[in-house]
């Protein structure tokens, strides 16, 4: 050692005086055979009593088994190096409390011997710096993952409040376009009900001027003639009312449905007996071949109403001398009666509309009529687990159809 204090006096004792990291020198067998001023101020030694003393002394207990490892291999493999990279290294004061340090460590060969400096610096400012931003940085994150929990809790509540929005507008429209059209059906009605009744109720009251006229014994037919028109009008003003009634009752939920067997040759004999008395000049119709023995479980008053409207209709809506044809057929679970019609047929871009209430087809307009019978008939009939359709030709005529079932469900 006096070897090394002589030669290198100068150069040491500058170099140990102006750095201020604290350097320690060891020899090969961990000696501490020099420190400066600044290495025993950070281990709390006074000048010159590190030297001769053993490296493990700066080392807590816990690291001393490690470090003679790394030291071990450090003197195999001498080469400039930071020791502990990735790794966290303490030194132990005198007082024996740690402190964290960084150490460079460089092999220096002086008159044939080798030696390690050791350049410590104190991290502790560093790594509290380093906690600080470790813990400043978690309460950030924490702090973001409350804000965009808090954010999402905003925006699902926006969504939420955008969908009850949406919802509340959907209903306001919907109930302004229900309120649109129950206003047109009201003007529909009112419409029709001044037109429909006025229309029979002038025929009525000059029938029945007129035949206040023919006083005379020989004037007898045409007395007659103006009271049949009087009782068609008020039959048609019956049927009207009748027509009111049921859709009120439909509408209400009141309507009640009785079911019994019947022959349908009855209703159809009567559907035919009371058509008849509203054929136009060489009108017919011409009677189903096969259903004699035909019995059918049903409302005999609904399909008597849907029966009569069809029929009744066919002949409104036919020419003079044309035929109406009522034809039957049947499979393993349904009935079915068609109504086919020579008539004015119904324009294809309004047959979506026929079974609309208070719809009528432009080609209709001119004939008596509400435009609320074919809208009973497929309400009764789905009600009753039956149906109505139609395939229909303008100028050539229509066919409808109701399909009854064999065995309907009482109740459903």
């Amino acid at each position: 050692m006096e070897k090394f204090a002589s030669q290198n006096k100068d150069i040491f004792k500058l170099l140990f005086e102006t750095v201020s990291e604290g350097i320690v020198v060891v020899n090969k067998n961990r000696t501490i055979v020099a420190s400066n001023t600044s290495a025993n101020d950070l281990f709390q030694y006074q000048a010159g009593e590190l030297k001769g003393k053993l490296l493990e002394v700066l080392i807590p207990d816990r690291y001393k088994h490690a470090h003679t490892k790394y030291a071990s291999n450090f003197m195999r493999n001498q080469e400039k190096r930071r020791m502990g990279f990735g790794r966290d290294l303490y030194g132990k004061k005198r007082d024996g409390s740690e402190f964290p340090i960084e150490i460079g460590l460089n092999p220096i060969q002086l008159d044939g011997e080798t030696y390690i400096m050791a350049m410590i610096i104190d991290i502790s400012v560093r790594k509290k710096s380093e906690l600080e931003i470790r813990e400043l940085n978690s309460r950030l994150e924490d702090m973001v993952a409350k804000r965009t929990l808090q954010l999402q809790q905003t925006v699902n509540n926006l969504k939420s409040e955008i969908s009850k929005r949406l919802e509340a507008e959907n209903r306001i429209k919907n109930a302004l376009q229900k309120e649109r059209e129950l206003n047109d059906l009201k003007t529909k009605f009112l419409s029709m009900v001044s037109h429909e009744f006025k229309t029979p109720l002038s025929g009525i009251l000059t029938s029945a001027t007129l035949a206040g006229k023919y006083t005379l014994e020989n004037q007898q037919d045409k007395r007659d003639r103006h009271l049949r028109t009087i009782k068609s009008k008020v039959k048609y003003l019956n049927d009207i009312l009748t027509d009111f009634l049921s859709l009120e009752k439909i509408e209400s939920g009141k309507v009640s449905y009785s079911f019994t067997q019947f022959p349908l040759s009855k209703v159809i004999n009567e559907v035919i007996y009371e058509s008849n008395m509203v054929l136009k000049n060489g009108q017919n119709i011409k009677y189903p071949e096969n259903i004699d023995g035909i019995e059918i479980y049903f409302d005999e008053k609904i399909l008597t109403l849907a029966l009569t409207n069809l029929v009744n209709n066919a002949i409104k809506y036919s020419e003079e001398n044309s035929e109406i044809n009522i034809q039957f057929d049947q499979d393993e679970s349904d009935f079915y009666i068609a109504i086919i019609d020579e008539g004015i047929g119904i324009p294809k871009e309004e047959q979506k509309f026929i079974f609309d209430r208070y719809f009528r087809a432009e080609n209709a307009l001119i004939a008596e009529g509400t435009g609320i019978g074919l809208n009973i008939i497929k309400n009764h009939l789905e009600n009753l687990q039956g149906d109505i359709s139609f395939k229909s030709i303008e100028n050539k005529g229509s066919t409808f159809t109701l399909k009854i079932p064999k065995n309907p469900q009482k109740g459903r």
